[in-house]
């Protein structure tokens, strides 16, 4: 019978020694697919049976179909958690990946073991909430995060073995990620930014109608959030983005768009808010500009600010000095300059901080994964 306190795991170790022939991924939501993926890239070169279980969505559903057929994915279509429960329970699987937690745990075969890669970095505290911990083994991206699962829930299985989402960035076996600028109307010359915000709070409304044509100078790739394109009361994004998208200067992504990496390989600098982008990119050893100026919520200002205090999550704010802070919008092209020119005036807590959050990026975390999943443990 599995543990059912949240708090207290049921440590369980993998079988040793047995070749797995049948593996299941969890996507919920697109954006789990870019830490997937490269663990899939691994299991299906070592002739392993992998499937992934899609949940549909009425609104969102030719993207998916579309991330489907661009990858290649032999998937199973569920239409809710309790129908993707009933799957598992008939697949009997040796092992379910999730990307987050998962309310039918208890519900599983007990053949079917259980493991959590978590669908964004580990710096924010979200990713360690205790329901997200039940699993068999939960893969960490980095020291901190190891730390800070132990130190919650130390009955639980945790290995440290990177960010497998940046595989294909440090891996030289992959072909090159990056985006044809060219093909996307922009001038291969130029430097390139990559402004990538998060959908709250966000700087995207605070930026100028006139952001392209003030930096004429650059290429502008804008990868807003997934969030910024599916929730009704992110209209005002929407509308910033239509102003901008005519111009020759800027590529902005479509929902379509779901993972980060080609716009991350193409860009010579990362502008965002308090986002986790900021700390992928930054394992790139490019500079980081982080945006201060926000739009927030009647509810958030003045001697409410209180409550925005509250929301930000103090893990990020730790690690502050990563980037060049920008207070408002009139100083961003000032700071940008600035970077570009010194591209290795945060070098030093770049490279710090991937280490502490990211653990190693040597395009190998995949195969540390796999290896585990296969028999328990990782190479030396």
């Amino acid at each position: 019978m599995r543990n059912t306190n949240p708090a207290d795991p049921e440590p369980t170790s993998p079988k040793q020694s047995t070749m797995t022939t049948h593996i299941l991924f969890d996507v919920h939501h697109l954006y789990y697919l870019p830490q997937f993926l490269p663990v899939y890239r691994v299991l299906q070169a070592r002739g392993i049976e992998c499937e992934f279980v899609v949940y549909r969505n009425t609104e969102l559903q030719p993207v998916l179909d579309k991330a489907v057929a661009d990858e290649e994915l032999p998937v199973h279509w569920v239409d809710s958690e309790e129908n993707a429960r009933d799957y598992y329970r008939q697949q009997r699987a040796e092992w379910l990946i999730l990307g987050n937690s998962f309310k039918y745990l208890d519900d599983l075969p007990t053949a079917t073991r259980t493991a959590l890669i978590n669908h964004g970095a580990g710096i924010k505290g979200a990713g360690h909430d205790a329901s997200m911990c039940r699993v068999n083994v939960r893969f960490a991206e980095g020291p901190y995060q190891l730390r800070q699962l132990q130190k919650h829930y130390p009955q639980g299985t945790y290995v440290d073995v990177g960010f497998s989402k940046l595989d294909p960035l440090f891996s030289a076996e992959t072909k090159n990620p990056g985006l044809d600028l060219t093909v996307l109307g922009l001038a291969p010359n130029k430097p390139t930014l990559l402004y990538a915000p998060t959908f709250y709070p966000s700087s995207i409304e605070c930026m100028s109608d006139h952001w392209p044509a003030e930096f004429a100078h650059y290429n502008l790739l804008v990868k807003p959030h997934f969030f910024t394109y599916t929730k009704t009361r992110y209209s005002a994004q929407r509308r910033k983005l239509d102003t901008w998208r005519s111009a020759d200067n800027v590529f902005i992504a479509d929902v379509s768009d779901y993972t980060l990496l080609p716009f991350m390989a193409s860009a010579d600098l990362l502008i965002s808010d308090a986002s986790t982008a900021l700390f992928e990119f930054a394992a790139l050893n490019k500079p980081v500009v982080w945006c201060e100026f926000l739009k927030l919520r009647w509810s958030y200002r003045g001697p409410f600010r209180y409550r925005y205090t509250r929301r930000m999550d103090q893990d990020i704010l730790r690690y502050a000095d990563i980037a060049v802070h920008v207070q408002r919008y009139q100083d961003l092209l000032g700071r940008v300059r600035s970077e570009l020119t010194c591209p290795g005036r945060h070098q030093a807590q770049r490279q710090n901080y991937t280490r502490e959050l990211m653990g190693l990026t040597d395009g190998q975390v995949s195969q540390r994964i796999v290896d585990y999943l296969m028999d328990g443990t990782l190479p030396r």
